[in-house]
């Protein structure tokens, strides 16, 4: 198997100008970030002094190249849920709401915009389980999940910076509420602006329905703190 390694930003981007290898087959590629997480992506490509990152079902993310460890071919092919990068609980988890990671970032942004703390905590809770890391197969980056798109709505410069990463989602979240309420706004934070509006609410969707629900039922849960 064909594998980039780097260690400084001019050896990756040598290494990734004139050693890449050609893509694979089935069309995937294994990003091994330098935290520890692995991004099965469709290919990636040098840009630049960034390296791109180019997602299954379109859509793309750039890259500091000193994020990354390697990128390797990856042959086996895999179902489009195998390719979501797990977040598992944590031990947040038998904290009380307001005493979790980024209590102060959190109640910041929810008196700037006007969005109740407890729905940021339990969107923050559904979307990453505290993890600033996170990162999804599809680009969905950081505590709130942002998509590349709602980063580069709000000018994010780094999405997996706590600070810039919650008060962007919470902006977003804030813009969502006033189009389509509280529900609503939680359905297209997971399925998208377009799906709410097609089915004038909640769309149909299994997952959109346990995600909505999934939310309030933390917030309600967790408002007796």
């Amino acid at each position: 198997m064909a594998t980039l390694r780097t260690t400084t930003l001019a050896g990756f981007l040598a290494v990734a100008c004139f050693s890449a290898p050609a893509a694979a087959p089935t069309g995937f590629e294994l990003v091994h970030f330098a935290s520890g997480r692995v991004m099965t992506i469709a290919r990636h490509h040098v840009d630049g002094q960034t390296i791109v990152l180019e997602l299954h079902g379109g859509g793309s993310v750039r890259c500091d190249p000193l994020l990354i460890d390697r990128i390797e071919l990856d042959e086996t092919p895999r179902s489009d849920q195998e390719l979501v990068v797990a977040v598992s609980p944590t031990q947040n988890s038998g904290l009380r709401m307001l005493e979790r990671p980024y209590g102060a970032l959190i109640q910041g942004a929810s008196k700037r915009h006007g969005v109740d703390r407890y729905l940021i905590h339990a969107l923050i809770e559904a979307e990453s389980s505290y993890r600033s890391r996170a990162l999804s197969h599809r680009g969905a980056m950081g505590l709130m999940q942002l998509t590349p798109a709602v980063a580069d709505e709000y000018a994010i410069g780094d999405p997996f910076d706590p600070v810039q990463n919650i008060e962007a989602g919470t902006r977003h979240l804030r813009r969502l509420i006033e189009k389509f309420g509280i529900a609503g706004a939680l359905a297209a934070y997971n399925a998208g602006e377009g799906s709410v509006r097609k089915f004038a609410g909640v769309p149909p969707f299994p997952e959109t329905r346990r995600y909505v629900a999934k939310v309030l039922d933390l917030v309600e849960a967790n408002q007796s703190d």
